[in-house]
């Protein structure tokens, strides 16, 4: 989440008149994440989240929308969009597709997650892959090989020659990824600490689909544990880790095959955030405000899972 496209009040003002959430109190943007543009906004009716969509074209948007509101309507706790008048999600603000979606209490973990709040975050992944089995819309990744294979050829001639020695064997080692036969279905693909909402040690939501797709299931795991389970040293935290597989698997158990495969959809998951960071650093965007993450981090755990991963 950021602000790339600067919104104006009146411009504000129209768009919220398509939508039965009252006169419009107050907005601000919102600085963290680094693909859309986002603003918290206050109507006389309630607290909402506006994004402005910076990459996806209106087409595309209804699956993300309409999957937020599946999982809703399944119990599932996550930012739920508003419908307009016209009975749409989406409308164009400044040029840019966009949306509103109820705003959740509590906030993003900015410190190693407590325990509870892993095993709170497994059952609720694993809820979601179950629950999305009956979703009935499709969506590629566009995070897949061709990604991989395109952002590595972009990044060898500004990195050093070490880290392209790096990128170049694990897109390697990544070859056969796309072939494994293992069970696919609807992932977030972006299950980050800043896209799950706590109130102490209660989840208020999920927040941020705008990644999810039809992916691996494993691989949805592997981006959850890479972010969740790795203690203040950066290292995998075995209790952290184990909680968190524990209740996955109350919700959904894993299969052998996808038991063998979990190494690689580790390398993969960290791969993938390695990337994206690095293609940041490289080719920043601009904007009003805006966030480089670090790709440092990734490549630490990339580096680690290249060593050994803990067993399923």
């Amino acid at each position: 989440m950021s602000v790339y496209t600067e919104v104006g009040r009146d411009a504000l003002v129209a768009f919220l008149a398509r939508y039965s959430v009252g006169e419009l109190v107050s907005y601000a943007g919102i600085s963290d994440g680094v693909e859309n543009t986002n603003y918290f906004v206050t109507t006389t009716e309630g607290e909402y989240v506006l994004t402005l969509f910076e990459h996806h074209a209106l087409n595309e948007l209804s699956y993300f929308l309409d999957l937020m509101a599946f999982y809703a309507d399944h119990d599932i706790p996550c930012a739920s969009p508003v419908m307009a008048e016209s009975a749409v999600y989406v409308s164009m603000l400044c040029g840019k597709p966009a949306a509103l979606v109820n705003r959740l209490s509590g906030s993003g973990i900015e410190a190693i997650p407590s325990l509870q709040q892993c095993k709170i975050l497994g059952e609720t992944l694993g809820r979601m892959q179950s629950v999305g089995l009956d979703f009935g819309e499709r969506r590629e990744t566009t995070r897949g090989s061709q990604w991989r294979a395109d952002t590595v050829a972009a990044l060898l001639p500004v990195v050093d020659a070490d880290l392209a020695g790096l990128l170049r064997d694990e897109l390697a080692a990544q070859a056969d990824y796309d072939d494994l036969d293992l069970p696919i279905g609807v992932t977030h693909s972006d299950l980050f600490r800043d896209n799950a909402l706590f109130d102490g040690d209660n989840l208020a939501g999920i927040i941020d689909f705008y990644y999810a797709c039809d992916e691996y299931l494993l691989y949805d795991l592997a981006v959850v544990v890479n972010d969740w389970c790795m203690g203040a040293d950066g290292v995998m935290d075995d209790v952290r880790y184990y909680a968190l597989i524990t209740a996955y698997q109350a919700e959904r158990s894993v299969n052998d095959a996808e038991r063998a495969a979990w190494p690689i959809a580790l390398r993969v998951a960290a791969f993938r955030f390695c990337l994206s960071r690095l293609l940041d650093l490289h080719s920043p965007r601009e904007g009003e405000l805006t966030q480089t993450k670090d790709p440092a981090e990734f490549l630490a755990i990339l580096e680690q899972h290249r060593q050994g991963v803990p067993a399923l």
